[in-house]
């Protein structure tokens, strides 16, 4: 009884949200393939984004090996269930993963970095903390609007193709607080949601 009392009164306090790769599709006709191209382009259009300045003193820390373990078995997990092979956990891109959740925490900001040149997910949450399984399984639970056949997507499921990309062979992920939010950010080398492609 208290661990359900504690599960709905974290689900009222909390908000998380995912970032579409390079902006919500809004104007994308329904039925177009999914995709963007790997160097920042979308189809879709850019976001409003703040002007990338150095971070602030890192207000979180590159994640323990043993959080960028349990992030690398989620993600493996997922491909997994598709025939994907198993990413390389990437200390390069866990460093510029973590740059960048220091980056938006300290700007407050909440969008991709600007001519990325690696694939990118977003997970942001306020009022609690997230573990590496709920962030991968909020970007996997996408799938439900993913039609491979079609290679088309209905409402948000960029975070998912990227996750089951198979070109895709290494990630790097980090994660930054404040008393208010904690933001997730995983890199993705070679990136993903190519235009024109189907993920796997």
């Amino acid at each position: 009884m208290r661990i359900l009392l504690a599960a709905l009164l974290l689900a009222c306090t909390t908000s998380a949200q995912a970032q579409y790769p390079y902006g919500y599709p809004g104007g994308r006709p329904y039925g177009q393939p999914y995709g963007q191209s790997p160097y920042g382009q979308s189809p879709y259009g850019q976001p409003t984004i703040a002007p990338y300045v150095p971070p602030a003193p890192a207000r979180g820390n590159l994640p323990p090996s043993s959080l960028a373990q349990e992030m690398l078995e989620a993600h493996n997990a997922v491909r997994a269930q598709v025939g994907d092979p198993p990413l390389a956990w990437s200390p390069r891109l866990a460093a510029v993963a973590q740059d960048w959740a220091n980056h938006s925490i300290a700007t407050g900001i909440f969008a991709h970095r600007p001519d990325n040149r690696y694939g990118e997910n977003l997970y942001a949450i306020t009022g609690g903390a997230a573990s590496p399984v709920q962030v991968v399984a909020a970007w996997a639970a996408e799938a439900r609007g993913y039609d491979l056949r079609g290679n088309t997507c209905t409402g948000v499921c960029g975070h998912y193709t990227q996750l089951v990309w198979r070109a895709t062979r290494s990630v790097g992920c980090g994660v930054a607080t404040d008393p208010e939010r904690e933001i997730w950010v995983c890199d993705y080398d070679p990136p993903g949601n190519v235009v024109g492609y189907r993920p796997y």
